[in-house]
This record gives structure tokens, sequence and C-alpha cells, in this order.
């Protein structure tokens, strides 16, 4: 399931049965249409281990706190020929937004496709990395691209063990709608538009006739004689 987006699987193996359970961002991908990915993965498994599989699917509720699915992401944006500067630093801003303490991207290869390969490292925040009661999710990734493989390596630090993750309140900020002007196409427009047109209608019967010059009323008074 290269769509799904699992992050873990947990593997329980009882006498009876075996519990197959899978963490994914996107639990509607995995399961399918009316269960029928569930179920192909079902079948597959038991016919290869000859026991009842019993699968469960749990969903990441915050896929920006979880270093796999942060990792992969990356991945798929750098072979997707992505800036990788911008997705760095995209990806470290979401976490930090979600309720991260500290992030720390690191990526290793023909980075942009040049000749040398390089390390690059994008970082907000702190990584306690020699604390022990540190919550620091860690996770590797490759991305596989036309010019060699670029590592990608993850660090999203949560807090202490046991502290509650405060997300940021700027996470679900909307951008305000654009008003549209005058010379735009919405109805202000319209309405614009309708009102000059109605007083350019309206300026020749109300505007007055210019006045006779001398020459043509002498000329008006020698026919009149």
């Amino acid at each position: 399931m290269p769509k799904g987006a699992v992050a873990k699987t947990e593997i329980v193996r009882t006498r009876n049965e075996v519990k197959v359970t899978l963490y994914s961002a996107r639990p509607g991908v995995v399961i399918g249409p009316r269960g029928g990915e569930v179920d192909k993965l079902r079948e597959e498994l038991e016919h290869l281990t000859g026991r009842a599989i019993n699968v469960n699917v749990i969903e990441i509720k915050d896929p920006e706190l979880n270093a796999m699915l942060v990792g992969e992401a990356i991945a798929e944006q750098l072979g997707k020929r992505a800036s990788f500067r911008r997705t760095m630093k995209q990806f470290c801003e979401a976490a930090m937004n979600a309720g991260a303490k500290g992030v720390k991207i690191m990526c290793a290869g023909r980075l942009a496709g040049s000749e040398m390969a390089r390390k690059e490292t994008q970082k907000l925040g702190s990584i306690p990395l020699h604390t022990l009661d540190a919550n620091v999710d860690y996770a590797q990734a490759t991305s596989k691209t036309t010019y060699g493989a670029i590592g990608i390596k993850v660090w999203i630090y949560k807090g202490k063990f046991g502290e509650e993750i405060v997300q940021s309140p700027y996470r679900h900020r909307r951008r305000p709608p654009r008003r549209v002007g005058p010379t735009g196409g919405g109805p202000q427009s319209s309405q614009y538009a309708s009102g000059r047109e109605g007083r350019a209608s309206v300026q020749p019967d109300t505007a007055e006739a210019p006045a006779p010059s001398e020459g043509a009323r002498s000329q008006d008074s020698g026919t009149s004689g």
C-alpha cells in the first residue's frame, strides 16, 4: 500500500490467530471501498501463514508529528522534483504548528541534481537527544530520483514523556476571502458598471443646448424678414 501512509505495523501471534494492527494516516485508502483492500490483505496473509488473521486499522490523528510519515512525504515530494529547501521548511513549520517543540530534517545526496553530493539540514526549536525522558520520534526514508538516491532523516521532539501536546492556535488559520474591486468580475463591478451606464444615458437628456452664435442669429433674422 504505497499510498496508504502506513507508519507502523504491529503483529501479535497467539495460539489460535495472528493479530495485525496497521497505524495509518489514511485509513480509508487502507480499508478500501466496502473493506475490499482489508479482505484482500487478510486472504493473502491467511494463505501465507495458514492461520486465522485479524486485521485492525487505527487512524493517526496527527500525521505532522509522525517522523515516518513526514520522511515519506518529503521523499515523495523530492521524487517529483520539488525544491528540497522549500519542502524541508514547509514540513518543519507544519510540525511546529501541530504542537511539536522541535524539528530537525536532514537530506543528503545529489540535491537538486548537483554533481557533488552534499548534506543540508533544516532545524526549528530544540532537539534534546541526550535527555532520557525526552520523547523524540526518529525515522529514515529514501527518495529514489532520476539522478540518484537521497537519504532523509527526521527528528521530531514532542516534549517529555507524559506531557500533553498543545497544538498551535495558528494551525487551522485560513486566509480571509479577497474582496472583488470595481474592475473585477463580481456583483459589485456589475452594479458599478450599470450605474455608470445609467449616468451616461441620462447625461445627453439633461444637458443644456449650446447658445447660437451671432452669425446664426443674423441668418435667422434675414430669413424671417
